[in-house]
């Protein structure tokens, strides 16, 4: 039974390809021919027009003039004798014959929708037709019989000039003879390419069956590893791109918190058959706080590096694939599910630690197998943190002043604009402290520079310590300092300078092996709306209250446009020691000595 099936299936085809073959000679050359004929008549009736215009004296203005002289018309008749054309036509735009080779047609106007559909838009219309009579109405001659039909082929050739469609020649031929020398040529191409592909067929489909046995066993294997291989693929490019969408969803975090709970959302869709969780050591590096976790993993508030062994080791910990494994400490679940710790390194220093644990459905060879998709994760993940507070780092860094802990200038400037525009409704006060420190230049020249910092942290430190809440204290410069008091009118902003006057003056700095001279400063007063409508109005109200009280003596608090402040001793001596035991509740840092610019 097989050996007929092989027989009769290369029988049948063969068979099928003769017939294939001979229709194609019977069926194709027509349609092949027209086509032909369509492109050759098109070409040259696009030649035919543009001698058309050639040979007369006004050219293509004649489309635009349609007056033709008696000379113009004798050519017109010459182009018919020497050209295959035996009759043409010369259309003005709206469709009215101004010239033909059959005179009465002079003056009509064609209706058909094809002259304004197609050819007034600028497109050759070719149309190919039988007819029993072919004769020239001026000239009469012997009708042909009816029998003896002959192929007509008409070709509209549009008259352009810069776009502008200024008429058209319509062209007849009798095209009978050259469509039969076309087919005839076809069909004889079509046979000899008919007959080799007949051999060639033939000896293709009898090897083709020969061998079809032994690669059908081969085929099926290959369509098994292509499955497989299919399918590994399209796991790997889901993979890729969930590891591009975390990349560039995790670059576009903005904080730590929000940085973790798109790692929660990517993780249970990448590595849905495992339960993890994140770990990102505190400042004090003494241990690693909770972050994340995703799928059920267990998520500690605290756990100390030693309790790992992958911190503990510096590399990943793949707990189940060796023959003797210790489990982490911080790790509780004792049922010798596999597990891996990833350190997460970032810049050459460890940030934190991935934990990442086999469901209890999953098995332990398809667990460790997911090692390097999660090492991939884990970088991404470690890059972005270390972005996230690279980012956090340089922001603090550039608002604040490196010697005194204060905010820069740039920041003070920021906040203040932005109060104002708060502010701007009359609802909330708003006030300016100038803070300049009196005779700084002979701490620098006296004593040096390492005493004139030692000042300017000092001062630095009280203002911080003084200036709680909203209040943004800030080093413009030099020994010069500001304080941005919101919510505070003219009469508390008054009372909190010379809170402020009061406790620097009693400040005692030691340098070496004595103290420095008293620190004083002068402030100076404004407040908004009452001294200025802009930051910069009412920084200058502020200054000039400081410049006004360093003329009256300095070491004093002067108001904008009222003079000196008055405030009873005991007010002040009261708000600072409230001060003074509210600092001391939460002390705060001294600044990394630098160089001041006094």
């Amino acid at each position: 039974m097989n050996q007929l099936k092989t027989f009769l299936r290369p029988l049948i085809l063969i068979t099928l390809v003769i017939g294939f073959s001979i229709g194609a000679i019977l069926v194709m050359p027509g349609p092949i021919s027209d086509r032909l004929l369509q492109d050759d008549m098109a070409q040259r009736a696009r030649q035919w027009s543009q001698r058309l215009i050639r040979i007369l004296p006004d050219g293509i203005s004649v489309f635009q003039t349609t007056r033709l002289n008696a000379d113009e018309r004798n050519r017109l008749a010459l182009f018919i004798e020497s050209t295959d054309v035996f009759r043409f036509k010369m259309f003005e735009p709206d469709g009215t014959i101004f010239y033909s080779s059959h005179p009465r047609e002079i003056g009509t106007k064609t209706t058909q929708p094809r002259f304004f559909d197609t050819i007034a838009r600028g497109r050759t219309f070719y149309h190919q037709k039988w007819v029993a009579d072919i004769r020239d109405e001026d000239n009469p001659g012997p009708a042909r019989p009816v029998a003896d039909k002959r192929l007509i082929a008409e070709i509209y050739v549009p008259v352009m000039q810069a776009g502008t469609f200024l008429g058209a020649v319509e062209f007849y031929r009798d095209i009978t003879e050259l469509r039969t020398t076309f087919i005839r040529r076809i069909r004889m191409a079509i046979t000899v390419f008919a007959a080799l592909g007949v051999i060639l067929a033939s000896a293709g489909i009898l090897a083709i069956t020969l061998s079809a046995h032994r690669q059908m066993r081969r085929e099926q294997e290959r369509a098994l590893k292509e499955k497989a291989l299919l399918e590994e693929q399209a796991r790997l490019a889901r993979e890729v791109r969930l590891l591009s969408e975390l990349n560039e969803w995790l670059q576009s975090s903005r904080s730590l918190e929000e940085l973790f709970a798109m790692v929660s959302t990517f993780m249970s869709r990448l590595l849905p058959g495992c339960a993890g969780s994140i770990y990102v050591y505190s400042n004090s590096r003494d241990v690693l706080d909770g972050a994340c976790s995703w799928n059920g993993g267990e998520l500690h508030e605290h756990i100390r590096p030693e309790s790992c062994w992958g911190l503990r080791r510096g590399r990943t910990y793949a707990y189940g694939s060796s023959e003797i494994d210790f489990a982490c400490a911080h790790v509780k679940t004792r049922d010798d599910r596999p597990y891996f710790c990833f350190p997460i390194l970032a810049h050459g220093e460890t940030v934190g630690l991935m934990t990442l644990m086999s469901c209890r459905k999953a098995g332990s060879d398809g667990f460790m197998k997911l090692r390097k998709l999660a090492q991939m994760c884990a970088e991404q993940i470690s890059l972005a943190i270390a972005n996230v507070k690279l980012r956090d780092q340089l922001q603090q860094q550039s608002i604040i002043d490196p010697l005194t802990g204060l905010y820069n200038r740039r920041h003070f400037t920021e906040s203040l604009r932005r109060h104002i525009q708060g502010s701007r409704d009359g609802s909330r006060a708003l006030s300016l402290v100038s803070i300049d420190v009196d005779h700084f230049k002979k701490f620098n020249d006296n004593h040096g520079h390492d005493a004139g910092d030692m000042v300017l942290r000092a001062v630095g430190t009280t203002l911080k310590r003084l200036c709680s809440g909203d209040a943004l204290p800030c080093r413009l410069g030099g020994e010069e300092f500001m304080a941005l008091l919101p919510d505070t009118d003219l009469d508390n902003a008054t009372r909190k300078a010379e809170e402020l006057r009061r406790a620097i003056q009693s400040v005692a700095v030691r340098y070496g092996e004595r103290n420095l001279p008293r620190i004083t400063i002068s402030l100076g007063v404004a407040t908004y709306p009452e001294h200025g409508l802009t930051p910069q109005e009412l920084m200058k109200s502020a200054d000039n209250a400081l410049y006004d009280a360093k003329a009256r003596g300095r070491n004093q608090t002067c108001i904008a446009g009222q003079g000196e402040a008055e405030i009873p001793d005991s007010e002040i001596e009261t708000a600072i020691h409230d001060a003074t035991e509210k600092s001391s509740e939460s002390p705060i840092a001294d600044p990394i000595p630098l160089a001041n610019t006094g």
